[in-house]
């Protein structure tokens, strides 16, 4: 709607806001001893715009136009970065609601173990106690999980209603660097920044706007014609009409004021350069950082793996005490919980330097 706007605002500033403008006058005049006489006069007035006045404004326009389109562009950019985090806020908080519940699973698996080795009194009471516990707490981290992922849910949901959800999250898959190069991407972040694009046209604008004040410093004359019939038509004529306005102190200062805000401009422009550079190299060292966390945390998983399995036969041999295997249940469930908060934030991580570099991209909005 605003790039329409802007494309309106353009065509007005070709056309010029001078217009023809037309007056009149009908007067009945009574002289002494004469009579009474009609009169009338009428004429045509129109400024127009002196050479290169066009020119800047049609330049205005344009550069006015292409900030609008690349606001929309980034509109729709940053719309797309609300849909990858609120999808990855959900898939990852599904993920950890998988994982405990199958530490729950684990947990009344063991219970149930110990109860019969207590029945048959190959383990104490307090060691079903101590399993017992670890099954509360783990239901426990389980509800609030689930609570998350609700929540998740319930927010992408609502701020993507058309956004088709199944009954159940994907898993997040494995995250898998970029075949074209982390730095390929980051640079492109910067060549296709639309905050650049459109920072960079409302600095040409403020430009135009500023020459087009300085030679608004001499006004635009208005010529027409004029014709009258007086005395009842005993006296007709017809005339060349001419005016400009004489240019002060007023116009002077509103050229200055241009000079200043194209200056602003252009300073804004050079400063969201250096933010959007700054976005890049942040985008890049995340990507980076973040994928190398998730493979340190995978091979962490796999050591806890390892090591649970040595406790669980262990303890089934009656070497291991129960104590030591709720411990190395523990460590797994966090480290399968650590894996997958890892994971999500590696894909969350890719995922927005791809959006950012417009690796992925969103096409038509009516598509």
């Amino acid at each position: 709607a605003r790039t329409g706007a802007a494309r309106a605002q353009a065509r007005a500033l070709a056309r010029g806001s001078h217009e023809v403008t037309f007056s009149g006058s009908y007067i009945n005049r009574s002289v002494d001893r004469e009579g009474s006489y009609d009169e009338f006069d009428g004429q045509l007035l129109r400024a127009f715009r002196l050479p290169g006045k066009v020119r800047l404004d049609k330049e205005i326009g344009r550069y006015g136009v292409t900030a609008a389109e690349n606001r929309a562009e980034d509109a729709r950019h940053q719309a797309a970065t609300l849909l990858a985090e609120s999808w990855w806020n959900w898939l990852g908080a599904a993920e950890e609601m998988r994982i405990d519940r199958q530490a729950v699973v684990n947990y009344e698996k063991l219970l149930d173990s110990v109860r019969r080795r207590v029945a048959v009194r190959d383990a104490a009471q307090l060691d079903a106690d101590q399993a017992e516990a670890a099954l509360g707490a783990a239901r426990v981290a389980a509800q609030q999980s689930e609570g998350r992922e609700a929540l998740a849910r319930a927010r992408l949901a609502t701020q993507f209603p058309s956004l088709p959800l199944g009954d159940a999250a994907p898993s997040v898959p494995r995250p898998e660097l970029p075949p074209e190069g982390i730095e390929t991407l980051g640079q492109k972040v910067i060549e296709h920044s639309h905050e650049i694009a459109a920072a960079d046209a409302e600095a040409g604008r403020a430009d135009s706007a500023s020459a087009r004040m300085h030679a608004d410093k001499i006004a635009d004359p208005s010529f027409g014609v004029r014709m009258f019939s007086e005395r009842g038509g005993a006296e007709r004529g017809a005339g060349v009409l001419f005016s400009m306005p004489l240019g002060g102190g007023h116009r002077s200062a509103l050229a200055d004021q241009a000079d200043a805000e194209a200056g602003a401009a252009r300073s804004e422009a050079m400063a969201v350069r250096f933010a959007v550079k700054e976005m890049a190299e942040a985008d890049m060292s995340e990507a980076r950082f973040r994928h190398a966390a998730w493979q340190r945390a995978r091979e962490g998983l796999n050591a806890q793996l390892a090591a649970l399995a040595k406790l669980r036969e262990g303890h089934k041999a009656g070497e291991i005490d129960l104590s030591d295997e709720l411990l190395g249940e523990r460590q797994v469930h966090d480290a399968f919980r650590t894996e997958a908060m890892a994971r999500t934030e590696a894909m969350r991580a890719i995922t927005r330097l791809r959006i950012d570099s417009h690796a992925i991209w969103i096409g038509d909005p009516d598509d």
